[in-house]
């Protein structure tokens, strides 16, 4: 047998020869025709293959011309994961913060935030989010997840407990907060702390926490991973590279996860319209240090509840010009015992007292720190304004210092209050006048750093009104992303996403505000503001009547009442008039017949109407009372 190993070369068998080397013999009979040569030399190598071992090869069977039924198969064709993404609030718009993320069947939420009511939503306490959607799929809410404790973060939390049962994830100060907020509405709630650094898993969503600098303690951002994308989302952030805890954002970690890629970018869009950067709330520090070492009298100052750190610092410069402190003002007073419980507020001993005892000391030896830097009505330095708070009166010659900067919509009310205050003649010191405060929010240069060390494939502006969004959006463009990688969204849209491309819907679930008027929620609509806004603007006029319908004659009446219309006393002549016209229009409905009662009352509503816009080119509200004698 052939070795095919060797190179020497097989030896060749003649032709004619049989195995043993003679010759051989020829087979068949004598009218067998005689073979050619080629018939000759397939046999000798079919003869040569059995020497060397080999198998004939067999001839492949003839296909059929019958055509072959191919088989379908059951089994589905698996989609491709994707994630999406909701934002329920937060943008066009300063509040309200609440985005869903959504994998297969698991919701995971980020913030549940609240705002407060325009000027035009006339006796409404708080605005919060649509939260329809969420209920409607309950079951796959996983837990929503908190980035810091300011309002328009936490403040929505009772009111989505009270309609599905989930768990919140948050930091220490932030839960502390909202655990208050849940005591007031006397719920329970499913609080898990975390802290930053930590690696979470909810549900099919693996969350990493954190640490960010903003205006308040224990902020945090969020790195989201599933099988389909990577989401990175800021939350409210400022760079500080000198914090007053003395703990910057983590920018190797930040690095890190850039390093990794990003599918989506979510950032604060706040001060994007603000060039630079945004200052260090040390500044601050060493304005108001300046400012305590000049005051010869009594300083009351106004900054956020929420500030921690502005108020450890107001704290230890009341302690370094040996001054008492005491806090005005309910927010402040929860804020600040909560703080010193969890460790955030230092206070040395003997240096808080208790506001209804400061008049025990001298002036120049007190420092108030109250509520009310955004000029709100009811807010304690609002009523030290007014000289309607019980244990504070202000005096000439007192400092009133408003540490902070108005936010949008704002400024009128601060505006408000500080001409008050001047008319007390009372020193006062505020945003426009010396650096008492900085933002928590980041400025362009700032944003730039993030979006360069996140490098995303995507981005989504967020936490802004359209202004924001639009040159957060024209930031990323110069900073090199393609536009069409840029997704402008509104509340309610939908965004689909996976590692190579990500897809916008517009207004796929409901996102309308829902507003809270005492204990009622949502149930104070549109045509409701517009009635109390008709009321406001133009007041009421009330038509009192009885009529026997059967006989068809007016029994008596009708009177007219008028609330916000006009002093009645001063305007006997135009409510009799108006009596005249309300006997007159009833009259001749009644007469004519009226097939119900709203015929009637729409008939005499529009006659009054017209009298009374005639008269006194006003609109109020008209409203018939009638009983059927």
């Amino acid at each position: 047998m052939r070795d095919y190993n060797s190179k020497k070369p097989a030896r060749p068998v003649a032709p004619n020869k049989g195995p043993g080397g003679g010759k051989r013999k020829r087979s068949g009979s004598k009218n067998t025709k005689k073979k050619s040569g080629t018939d000759l030399i397939l046999k000798d190598t079919q003869i040569l293959g059995q020497q060397l071992g080999l198998k004939e090869r067999k001839k492949p069977p003839v296909k059929s011309r019958k055509p072959v039924k191919k088989t379908v198969s059951n089994t589905p064709k698996k989609k491709p994961e994707n994630m999406k993404i909701f934002p329920i609030g937060g943008l066009n718009e300063i509040g309200k913060n609440m985005t869903a993320l959504e994998y297969k069947d698991q919701i995971l939420i980020i913030d549940c935030g609240m705002s407060f009511p325009e000027d035009e939503m006339f006796g409404i306490d708080v605005v919060i989010n649509d939260y329809s959607y969420l209920i409607e799929n309950a079951k796959k809410v996983k837990g929503v997840i908190i980035t810091h404790g300011h309002e328009d973060h936490i403040g929505g939390v009772p009111y989505l407990l009270k309609k599905i049962n989930v768990p919140i994830y948050g930091t220490r100060l932030p839960l502390g907060l909202i655990q208050h907020k849940l005591d007031e509405h006397g719920i329970k709630g499913d609080l898990r702390p975390i802290a930053a650094g930590d690696h979470l898993k909810i549900g099919d969503f693996r969350v990493e926490a954190i640490r960010t600098t903003h205006s308040i303690a224990d902020a945090i951002c969020l790195c989201i991973e599933t099988p389909a994308a990577r989401v990175f989302h800021t939350g409210d952030f400022k760079v500080d590279y000198t914090p007053i805890d003395g703990e910057p954002i983590d920018f190797a970690k930040l690095a890190e996860i850039g390093s990794r890629g990003v599918d989506l970018l979510m950032a604060d869009s706040t001060n994007v319209l603000r060039p630079g950067f945004t200052p260090s709330e040390r500044l601050v520090g060493k304005t108001l240090d300046g400012i305590f070492r000049e005051a010869k009298k009594r300083i009351i100052i106004a900054t956020f509840s929420s500030n921690v750190h502005r108020v450890q610092k107001i704290i230890e410069l009341a302690v370094k010009y040996n001054r008492k402190f005491a806090v005005s003002g309910r927010s402040m007073e929860n804020v600040v015992k909560l703080a010193v419980e969890l460790g955030y507020l230092k206070i040395p001993a003997g240096t808080m007292i208790e506001l209804n005892k400061t008049k025990q000391y001298p002036d120049k030896e007190i420092v108030i720190i109250t509520t009310g830097s955004q000029g709100e009505p009811m807010s304690a330095l609002a009523r030290m304004a007014d000289d309607e708070h019980r244990s504070v009166k202000l005096k000439k010659g007192d400092m009133v210092i408003l540490s902070s900067t108005p936010v949008p919509g704002n400024e009128k009310t601060v505006s408000n209050v500080v001409n008050k205050l001047y008319e007390k003649e009372v020193d006062v010191i505020y945003n426009d006048i010396a650096d008492i405060h900085v933002s928590g929010h980041a400025c362009q240069e700032d944003l730039k750093l993030i979006h360069s060390l996140i490098r995303p494939k995507f981005f989504m502006p967020v936490h802004g009104e359209h202004r924001h969004l639009v040159r957060h959006a024209q930031l990323a463009e110069e900073l090199g992303m393609k536009k069409d990688h840029i997704f402008i969204m509104d509340n309610g849209d939908q965004l689909t996403l996976d590692k190579k491309k990500a897809i916008s819907f517009k207004k796929v679930i409901s996102a309308d505000d829902v507003l809270v008027d005492g204990l009622g929620v949502g149930d104070v609509g549109n045509i409701v503001l517009r009635d109390r806004k008709q009321l406001s603007e133009s007041g009421l006029i009330i038509i009192t009547a009885a009529i026997d319908r059967s006989a068809g004659y007016l029994v008596s009446g009708p009177e007219i009442v008028s609330r916000g219309f006009v002093y009645v006393k001063e305007h006997e002549d135009l409510i009799q008039e108006a009596r005249e016209v309300a006997y007159a229009s009833i009259e001749n409905n009644i007469k004519g017949g009226f097939k119900d009662w709203n015929t009637l009352k729409n008939a005499v509503r529009d006659d009054m109407r017209r009298h009374i816009f005639s008269k006194t080119k006003r609109s109020p509200m008209i409203l018939p009372i009638f009983l059927e004698v």
